[in-house]
């Protein structure tokens, strides 16, 4: 029988956290990865003993390579015990922790991989044995195979955790460099502190009740705000256990993440709203009897828009199993925040809005029999302040206006990685002097206390004047077209007549070219009826090639530069949005792309 945690909430930092569980309950345990829940048990799960010693290695491993304090460590894993180790190893050294993901994909993902590690200034790189070889040869690739590579499940001779002295860790040293989803050329990388880090841990953890020693999982990779900061660190932090598998095994069979949470007595997880729309979809009626989910007690969902039919549909979906009928928790937050921003725990809580309203950013209730928008509230922020203020000002805005949501507080990153312009641009100082408020970029309001956010600034479409949101446009299409996909990326290209607005969208394996014209007439038509939009073109994409984040949010400004160089894998394409990717390509000047049809 393990004992209770010390409480390691008391501790400044993970480290000390770490530590303080490790002292009080070596046996606890700590973190594991599950390859298969339907088939394995506790024994997949590493202590806190195991995960303390290892820490303690691996930052006597990089002070042997000559990394100082500060040194910036790439962390290149698949979704592993071991990545928690390495992760805590870089604290332990004193070193600032940068995961990334396995750059073992395709030319664009190896690239930015690539970006990431120039960026950072990165000392070494830290992976496993199964997947050193293929690092190795990115690396001489990249022209980075100078830097010192481990594996820390084969720790060379001579690191001796007993040499370990604990570094010196104040609230404003840096911890973790994560890199937001964007370009090869100019990743940005956030800066987050120690001080940032525990407070928005503790946040989390208090927002949704989960005290010491709660177990926390799901398939979010460890690289991804996520997962890194939603999942394994409040676990670590509050002497309880992370959970983990990996993504791809969720996207072959869902049944698995449930299946984790029920074997391994899961009470938080999270991901964003494709997923638990996925599993309503692809989840048996037979698979679901076989679960056992009463002790999920929060299904967080964040990190893209949430839809109310989503959380209604996965609460009854699987209700039969035990889910609380207010498991579903939407919430709000992004990388620059550290993570969490707002939570809306309880009932589920939505308003109906007028849509013509919401196009000239007002919030206003929609009258019985007008067009109007479900929005959901991401409720209210435990800690951070939040308001809303005009883009183009930088002004308060108050009433049922709707603007960009700002944000301060102790967990707000330290801005951007050695880019001053960038962070000045983001972590601005108001005209009466408060601040820094971080600029999201999101829309939204405080409605009665809480929290709506309505869209981008930067995807918003501009249609004669109108503001048009993607995200509504591409749910209305897979509400009236079954033979749409679950995915759709709608976005505007500048060009010598202005924005032109183009619709993509993923459709079914058994939707063939020859099917595309009439289904192309049909989208048009809904498009014209629902939002008296003609868009320049049409794009009818193969599944599973729209760009996305890491943790499934659609990237639609990567959609519309691989739509303006040909590459999107097309189904079928109308004239229009031919001729648009023409006129794009000559203004570009000569480039050897074309649209691909694989």
């Amino acid at each position: 029988m393990s004992r209770p945690p010390a409480d390691p909430l008391a501790g400044a930092h993970l480290v000390a956290a770490i530590r303080a569980t490790a002292g009080a309950d070596p046996e606890r345990k700590a973190v594991g990865f599950v390859r298969d829940p339907e088939r394995e048990g506790e024994e997949a799960l590493r202590s806190y003993s195991w995960l303390d010693d290892r820490a303690r290695r691996i930052a006597v491993l990089l002070r042997g390579a000559r990394l100082g304090a500060g040194s910036r460590v790439l962390l290149l894993f698949p979704q592993s015990a071991e990545f928690a180790a390495a992760y805590a190893g870089c604290l332990y050294g004193g070193m600032v922790a940068v995961p990334a993901p396995l750059p073992t994909g395709t030319s664009l993902e190896t690239a930015r991989v690539a970006g990431i590690a120039r960026d950072a200034g990165a000392g070494a790189v830290l992976t496993v044995s199964d997947t050193e070889a293929e690092v190795r040869r990115w690396a001489a690739g990249t022209g980075l195979g100078d830097l010192p590579l481990f594996s820390v499940d084969e720790l060379p001779d001579g690191t001796d955790p007993g040499e370990w002295r604990e570094p010196e860790i104040r609230a404003g040293t840096v911890a973790v460099l994560q890199y937001t989803s964007g370009s090869t050329g100019s990743p940005k990388g956030v800066v987050v502190t120690h001080g940032a880090l525990a407070d928005n841990v503790r946040s989390l953890l208090s927002g949704f009740d989960l005290g010491t020693g709660a177990r926390l999982g799901g398939w979010l990779p460890m690289y991804h705000d996520m997962g890194l900061f939603g999942l394994l660190s409040p676990a670590l932090f509050s002497g309880g256990a992370a959970v983990l598998m990996s993504g791809s095994a969720f996207l072959r069979r869902p049944h698995l993440w449930p299946t984790l949470i029920d074997r391994f007595g899961v009470v938080f997880s999270a991901a964003p709203d494709f997923a638990y729309d996925y599993c309503v979809r692809r989840v048996e009626p037979e698979q679901v009897d076989r679960l056992d989910l009463s002790r999920w007690r929060w299904a967080a969902n964040g990190s893209e828009p949430i839809r109310a039919e989503t959380l209604r549909a996965f609460t009854k979906e699987f209700a039969p199993a035990g889910l609380p009928h207010d498991a579903m928790t939407p919430c709000y937050g992004l990388a620059e925040a550290t993570l969490l921003v707002s939570l809306s725990a309880g009932e589920l809580r939505t308003r109906r809005v007028d849509a013509a309203a919401l196009e000239d950013h007002r919030f206003v209730e929609a009258a019985a029999g007008r067009p109007s928008r479900e929005v959901v509230s991401c409720g209210r922020p435990p800690a951070l302040e939040v308001r809303v203020a005009d883009p183009a000002t930088g002004e308060p805005v108050a009433g049922d206006a709707v603007g960009e949501i700002q944000v301060r507080g102790a967990s707000v990153a330290g801005g951007y990685w050695r880019k001053p312009e960038a962070t000045a641009e983001t972590f601005v100082t108001a005209a009466d002097g408060s601040g820094p408020w971080l600029r999201t970029g999101d829309l939204g309001t405080l409605y009665e206390g809480e929290l709506y956010v309505t869209g981008r600034i930067k995807e918003l479409l501009i249609v004669h004047g109108r503001n048009i949101y993607p995200h509504d446009v591409e749910r209305e299409l897979r509400a009236h077209h079954d033979e749409l996909g679950a995915i759709g990326a709608v976005f505007s290209v500048p060009t010598e007549e202005g924005e032109a607005v183009v619709v993509t969208h993923e459709v079914v394996p058994s939707v063939r070219g020859d099917r595309g014209p009439a289904l192309v007439t049909a989208v048009r038509a809904t498009l014209a009826r629902e939002f008296g939009l003609a868009p320049a073109g049409v794009v009818l994409v193969r599944r599973g090639r729209t760009p996305r984040t890491s943790s499934g949010k659609v990237q639609r400004r990567l959609a519309a530069r691989l739509f303006r160089t040909g590459e999107l894998a097309q189904v079928h394409a109308d004239p229009g949005a031919h001729r648009l990717m023409a006129a794009l390509r000559e203004a570009d000047g000569p480039r050897d792309a074309s649209a691909s049809t694989t």
